[in-house]
C-alpha cells in the first residue's frame, strides 16, 4: 500500500473521530436543552475557530513536515478531549441541562476546540496530494479524497445517533480518545517522502511566520482566484444556515437513532460520488464543473422542504451531498495547479479562513433568528396565515422555510458567476491559455 493511502486511511479514522464528536455533541445538546439557539452557536463556535485558525493552521503546514503537522492536530485533539471528559465526571448536577450555564458553554468550547484540531489535517492532506500525485492525477486523487469524506459522515452519523442515545458525551469521548491513540500510533510508523517536489529555486528563502501579505500577493498574481475563493465564501454564508439548522429539522422529523442512521444512509453519496471522481476526473475545467454542481444543488435546496417529508428531506440531502466532493475536489485541483507548492499550506489556510469568515455571522444570526422571529412568523404569524395552508405551519415549517429562501439566493449567485468576468479569466489561467487582459496585469506565479 502506497503512503498516499495510508494517509488517506488515517486521515478517515481521524475524520470519523472527530466529526462524530461534532455530530455527537448537536445531537446531544439539543437532546439535552432542547434548544435550536444551542445548536445554533455550537455551528457559529465551529465556524468562528474555522475562520479565525486558518491561517496559523496553513502557516503550521508550511513550515513544518505535512507528518507531523498531522501528528501535531491529533495530539492536540487528545488533549482537549482528555480534558472534555474530566468534565463529564464532574459536572455539577443539571449543568448540563441549562442551555445558558456556563458550565455547559466551557464544555462546548473544549471539545470543538478538539474537534477544530483536526482542521491542521484538512490542510494538509491537499498539499500532501500535490507532492505525491502527478499533476494530470490530482482530481481523480481528489476524488478519493472526498470519497473518505463521504465514509466519515456515513460512520459518523450513523455512530453518534447511538452513541447520543446509549451513553451521552461519556461514552463518545472516551471512543474518540481511543481512537485518536490508535491515530497517532499508525501515523507515526508511516514513512513519507516529501522532497519529491522541493521549493522552487526562484524562491528565496522566507521566515516562519504567517505571511498574510505574502499570501494574499500569491492569489492577487492568478486572473481570477480571488473571485472563486469569494464565490466560495458565499457559499458557505448560506451553508451556514444547514449548519445551523439540519439537525434541528431533521430531529423534529424523526428521533435521533433514525436521524443518525438516515444521515449515515445518505452519506453513501459522498463515496458514489468520490468513486466516480476518482474515475472520470472533473473534465477540462474543473471550475465550470464547480459552478454547475453549485446551480444543481441550490436548486434541490429551494424545494427539498417545501412540504414536511422526512422522504423529501432525504432525497434532497442525497443530492445536496453527491455533489458537494465536485465542488471541494474542483476547488482543489485548482489551487494545487495554480498556485505554488510551498505557498499551498497557506493559500488554503486563506481561503479556510475567508470562505468561512461569512459563515460565523450566518450561524450566530440564524439560531436566534429562526427560534425567535421566522418559527413564530410560521407558527402563529403572517406567514402562517399568507402560505401556511400549503406551505404548513410550526416551527419546522419555520426552519423550512429559511431553507427555500438560502436556496432561490444560492441559484441566483450561481447563474451570475457563471455569466462573469473573473469565471473566464481564471478558466483561461487553468487551461493556460490566459487572455490579454489577463496576461497584461501580471505574470504567472513560479
Amino acid at each position: 500500500m502506497s503512503p498516499f493511502h495510508h494517509i488517506l486511511g488515517n486521515n478517515l479514522v481521524a475524520n470519523i473521530t472527530n466529526f462524530t464528536v461534532w455530530f455527537a455533541i448537536t445531537f446531544w445538546v439539543f437532546i439535552e436543552t432542547q434548544s435550536v439557539f444551542a445548536t445554533g452557536m455550537i455551528a457559529g463556535i465551529f465556524l468562528v475557530f474555522t475562520a479565525a485558525f486558518g491561517f496559523w493552521f496553513g502557516s503550521i503546514v508550511d513550515h513544518n513536515g505535512k507528518k507531523l503537522s498531522m501528528l501535531a492536530s491529533s495530539a492536540v485533539s487528545l488533549g482537549f478531549y482528555t480534558i472534555s471528559i474530566a468534565m463529564v465526571f464532574l459536572e455539577p448536577e443539571g449543568a448540563f441541562n441549562n442551555p445558558y450555564g456556563a458550565y455547559l458553554w466551557v464544555f462546548i468550547l473544549l471539545v470543538m476546540l478538539g474537534v477544530i484540531a483536526g482542521n491542521i489535517r484538512s490542510i494538509a492532506l491537499p498539499t500532501l496530494v500535490t507532492i505525491l500525485i502527478p499533476v494530470g492525477e490530482r482530481d481523480k486523487a481528489n476524488g478519493l479524497v472526498g470519497m473518505v469524506t463521504g465514509i466519515g459522515f456515513l460512520t459518523t452519523s450513523v455512530i453518534s445517533g447511538f452513541l447520543v442515545a446509549w451513553g451521552g458525551m461519556r461514552l463518545t469521548l472516551t471512543l474518540a480518545i481511543v481512537a485518536t491513540v490508535l491515530v497517532l500510533a499508525h501515523l507515526a510508523a508511516v514513512k513519507i517522502d516529501e522532497k519529491r517536489a522541493p521549493p522552487s529555486p526562484d524562491t528565496p528563502p522566507e521566515p516562519k511566520r504567517v505571511d498574510i501579505a505574502g499570501t494574499i500577493r500569491i492569489v492577487a498574481a492568478v486572473p481570477g482566484l480571488f473571485a472563486l475563493i469569494f464565490f466560495a465564501t458565499f457559499n458557505n454564508f448560506l451553508g451556514g444556515i444547514f449548519m445551523a439548522l439540519l439537525d434541528a429539522y431533521g430531529l423534529s422529523l424523526v428521533s435521533v437513532e433514525v436521524w443518525g442512521l438516515l444521515f449515515g444512509v445518505l452519506s453513501t453519496a459522498f463515496i458514489i460520488s468520490g468513486i466516480i471522481i476518482s474515475r472520470t476526473g472533473l473534465g477540462k475545467n474543473p471550475l465550470r464543473t464547480l459552478l454547475l454542481v453549485n446551480l444543481v444543488t441550490w436548486m434541490v435546496c429551494c424545494v427539498f422542504t417545501i412540504q414536511s417529508s422526512i422522504w423529501l428531506l432525504t432525497a434532497g440531502c442525497f443530492i445536496w451531498m453527491f455533489f458537494a466532493p465536485y465542488a471541494e475536489a474542483a476547488e482543489h485541483t485548482t489551487l494545487q495547479k495554480v498556485v505554488p507548492l510551498e505557498r499551498q499550506g497557506r493559500v488554503f489556510g486563506f481561503a479556510q479562513s475567508l470562505e468561512q469568515a461569512a459563515s460565523p455571522l450566518t450561524a450566530f444570526l440564524i439560531g436566534p433568528l429562526t427560534q425567535f422571529i421566522v418559527i413564530p412568523f410560521m407558527t402563529d404569524g403572517a406567514g402562517a396565515r399568507a402560505i401556511g395552508s400549503w406551505f404548513g405551519t410550526g416551527p419546522d415549517r419555520g426552519i423550512a422555510l429559511v431553507f427555500t429562501l438560502a436556496g432561490m439566493v444560492g441559484v441566483i449567485v450561481t447563474i451570475l458567476a457563471l455569466n462573469s468576468r473573473p469565471y473566464r479569466r481564471l478558466s483561461a489561467f487553468y487551461l493556460g491559455t490566459p487572455d490579454a487582459t489577463a496576461v497584461a496585469e501580471g505574470p504567472r506565479p513560479a
